[in-house]
């Protein structure tokens, strides 16, 4: 730009300053119109357009709005027509009605509509700050698609509020480019975030535990990623690159739980298109340099995604069918809201090297009436992630890990996930369909709850760490392969007998627990899907004593780091909560490593030899020892 031009923009600014009545008389009847995004709706504009009684055939088209949107409204149908690229809750009812129209498309292609002039915009009417000493206003609280609809529209109507803050980044327009200006000086519209549930709680710790330090997150909004947040104090050099925040992210900033230091795009900043939430959060965003807005053609462009190292993308979801297919965006054949930008980051995140998508829900809907994990999506409803693409799916009742998963496994991963209640259900009708074995071992109508507290990561004495957690129906292939690392010495210290293969049948016993009388603790190498099985212990409740035998097994070359003596401890615990009185166990004269382990345990061991096998009993005794109290000895142990 010239100096020139530079020297006579304030000339000219309020040569096109107007009322808001009178800027929305530049909208002719047939043209379409473009109205800004979220809590960056340009609220007198939106008024002033939805009372003009002289307009007719006005097409109206924008993603989610936080205000009012009268022009859905039936009364207005002659004048107006909107088309949705996401289904807000201002016009649901007016698309469930027919009175206004859905258009499905990936949020980072909404731009290229408007670039290559397949979607021509008339009038794009938009709120930005006041202009800076060089004639930029910032687009404010959302950039989004405003910034590109505002570049390729006819005709650009700005409501200039002195509320909106100023938000760096590829966030600007100079008044150059606007033709209208309409003063204004009104509150942002805000989205108070709810405190998480109990529900939205457990989803979060989940899903923490598949995130590490450094890692880049993509969070949306709502009490699911909010909870999300709550559970990452513990974290640190976390980064932001997101469609969009909410104030969940300015705790964890202020704590320096995020960093954006270790972020391998953007380093040191945090990336975005839009926010909503509260005022207070607006005045965090304005003028700070540590964030930065841009268009989502470049915010949830896959490939832009992808640069950043161990990227985290979390989004929600209506209801998972026993494939991994996600339907987002209807409830059956009622749209709801919109594809968005969740598949824009699933397949972001998938290619990012230690990238990890994540779809997140609750269990049930509608008050635990209804499952969200279904045998299939229902009549008319459509699948925003395709199964190709789903990586990880989870509850407060767990995590799912399906990319490149068979059907059978996909299933049997789900049913776990699922509300216990609906679980026989869903394994029955997987049974039915031949997803699943014909002789997968039957579930309870009252399934078991999966006691994720029980969960736990722990050092080796090798430094490595190793995770601990209760045995989960999707364990088999797990149990497989480490049944074929075994050595022979340790297949006939657990079995007293030779075998040699360990089929599917066979496996089934195993899987079979209730987590109370039948409890079974396995360790991984680690708590991802990478994890192999290293070591399973087992107790099993006798009803006439109350007393549960017991059997430990560690994988050969994971003997003698410190497994055994963990799995020994958390399963004692494990029996004395579910208040059994004591463990037994038969162990071979010359497993001397097994016998130590039970004498570590921290109560008296009885123990009988007979035939070169040792009885042991071990009552639960009121006084307990710490396992350091007891020497461990490499000599055999004898009966005492």
């Amino acid at each position: 730009m010239s100096d020139d031009r530079q020297a006579n923009w304030k000339e000219r600014y309020s040569d096109k300053i107007r009322t808001a009545e009178r800027a929305v008389q530049k909208v002719r009847h047939g043209q379409r119109v473009f109205i800004g995004s979220g809590a960056g709706e340009p609220q007198s504009l939106v008024e002033a357009l939805s009372a003009r009684e002289d307009l007719s055939d006005t097409e109206i088209i924008h993603i989610l709005t936080l205000g009012v949107a009268t022009y859905a409204e039936p009364r207005f149908d002659a004048r107006f027509r909107h088309n949705a690229y996401f289904i807000g809750p201002n016009v649901r009812e007016a698309v469930c009605e027919g009175r206004a129209d859905y258009t499905p498309i990936f949020l980072s292609e909404i731009s290229e509509q408007f670039r290559s002039g397949r979607v021509v915009i008339d009038v794009a009417m938009i709120e930005v700050s006041r202009p800076d000493e060089h004639g930029y206003c910032s687009f404010g609280v959302s950039c989004d698609i405003v910034k590109p609809a505002a570049e390729t529209a006819r005709f650009v109507i700005a409501e200039v509020n002195e509320q909106m803050p100023r938000v760096l980044g590829d966030n600007f327009i100079h008044v150059r480019e606007i033709d209208v200006l309409v003063p204004s000086d009104r509150p942002i519209l805000e989205a108070i975030p709810e405190e998480p549930d109990d529900v939205a709680k457990r989803i979060a710790r989940h899903v923490s535990h598949l995130i590490e330090d450094g890692a880049t997150l993509q969070l949306g909004i709502g009490t699911i990623p909010d909870a999300v947040l709550h559970s990452l104090d513990g974290f640190s050099d976390l980064g932001i690159h997101t469609e969009m925040f909410s104030d969940g992210v300015m705790p964890l900033v202020e704590k320096g739980v995020i960093t954006n230091d270790k972020k391998t795009l953007h380093r040191g900043k945090i990336i975005a298109s839009f926010v909503l939430g509260s005022k207070k959060l607006y005045e965090f965003i304005d003028n700070n340099p540590l964030i930065e807005f841009r268009p989502t053609e470049y915010v949830n462009n896959p490939f832009n995604i992808a640069k950043n190292d161990k990227m985290i993308s979390i989004n929600a979801a209506i209801e998972v069918d026993l494939t991994g297919q996600v339907c987002a965006d209807s409830l059956g054949k009622m749209f709801y809201s919109g594809i968005g930008g969740q598949v824009d980051f699933t397949r972001g995140a998938a290619a990012s090297r230690g990238g990890k998508p994540i779809i997140a829900l609750p269990s049930t809907a509608d008050h635990g009436t209804i499952s969200r994990i279904v045998p299939y999506l229902k009549q008319g409803a459509g699948v925003v992630t395709s199964r190709g693409d789903v990586h990880y799916v989870v509850t407060e009742h767990g995590t799912a890990y399906l990319h490149g998963k068979c059907i059978r496994e996909r299933a049997l991963a789900l049913i776990q996930i699922a509300d216990p209640k609906f679980r026989p259900w869903l394994l029955s009708d997987a049974k039915a369909r031949k997803m699943v074995y014909r002789d997968q071992i039957e579930l309870r109508i009252q399934s078991p709850i999966y006691p994720d507290q029980l969960e736990e990561v722990f050092s080796m004495r090798n430094g490595k760490t190793a995770f601990l957690r209760p045995l989960k129906l999707t364990d088999e292939p797990l149990l497989r392969q480490m049944f074929y690392k075994l050595s022979d010495e340790s297949v006939h210290y657990r079995f007293f007998r030779m075998i040699k293969s360990m089929p599917h049948e066979k496996l089934q016993e195993l899987l079979h627990v209730d987590y109370t009388s039948d409890m079974v603790l396995v360790v991984l190498t680690g708590s991802d899907e990478s994890g192999e099985m290293i070591g399973i212990a087992h107790y099993s409740k006798n009803p006439r004593d109350n007393f549960a035998d017991a059997a430990f097994l560690v994988r050969d070359d994971y003997q003698n780091l410190g497994v055994g003596t963990l799995m020994m401890n958390r399963l004692v615990d494990a029996a004395r909560q579910n208040g059994i009185a004591g463990l037994t166990a038969d162990v071979l004269i010359d497993n001397h490593g097994m016998l130590r382990i039970f004498h570590r345990c921290g109560f008296p061991v009885e123990s009988q030899l007979e035939d070169g096998v040792y009885a042991l009993r071990i009552p639960f005794t009121e006084h307990r020892k710490r396992p350091g109290d007891v020497t461990p000895t490499t000599e055999p142990i004898e009966p005492e």
